[in-house]
């Protein structure tokens, strides 16, 4: 039977962090608040994990699951190849609704779906969502809604739509926006604006003049 607690209550929010550790360690899903939308989570190194996340949402192999980091220091053992342009966007947008589309390591063993060689990857601005990262590390997490239907804005929205599909709910309360992070190309020599979302493309351009805007 999924678990819920109440992040707004300091013993059941301290509970609902080691629950939900321990059930990614399990190789559970877990759905936690992002400064975004509500999303799903599972350990990103267990393609089973993976896997059931995917088939949780009802969503293939073809729209692979993002990662999410709680440092940006985490990204030196993630991803290769990472430029100057890059570290900036970091710099300037992390944590935050950045996403960034980079080479990952070749020696990492994950299976996050059809990503060529790639990963997509943030670190958010919700203090649940990063004590859960530094607990656990690298997580895989998608958006926590059924494919085809809205990204949940709250916990309640998240549990009707995946039920008992999930270990753990971290109820954060609501978010505060649910635009969607906007998601960057940083595989290339100059940087690339894929998914316009909450930062858009001027607010980039003031800290990579070159950014380009996929057509």
């Amino acid at each position: 039977m999924a678990r819920r607690y109440d992040c707004s209550d300091a013993t059941d929010r301290a509970t609902g962090l080691r629950e939900a550790a321990s059930a990614v360690r399990r190789g559970e899903l877990v759905v936690l608040p992002t400064d975004t939308v509500y999303g799903v989570g599972a350990d990103a190194f267990s393609a089973d994990a993976v896997g059931d996340l995917l088939e949780a949402k009802g969503r293939g192999r073809g729209m692979p699951s993002p990662v999410l980091v709680g440092s940006p220091n985490t990204l030196h053992g993630l991803v290769t190849d990472f430029s100057e342009a890059a570290w900036e966007l970091v710099d300037a947008f992390w944590p935050g609704a950045l996403t960034l589309v980079a080479r990952h390591q070749p020696s990492l063993t994950w299976d996050l779906g059809e990503t060529h060689g790639t990963v997509a990857v943030r670190m958010p601005l919700h203090p649940v969502a990063i004590e859960l990262l530094n607990e656990f590390g690298p997580m895989a997490v998608s958006s926590a809604n059924l494919s085809g239907h809205p990204a949940p804005k709250d916990c309640d929205e998240a549990q009707e739509m995946l039920g008992e599909s999930v270990a753990v709910y971290l109820d954060g309360g609501p978010t505060q926006d649910n635009v969607p992070s906007s998601i960057v190309d940083v595989t290339g020599a100059v940087p690339v604006l894929l998914r316009a979302g909450a930062i858009d493309a001027d607010e980039l351009r003031k800290v990579v003049p070159g950014l380009e805007v996929a057509p």
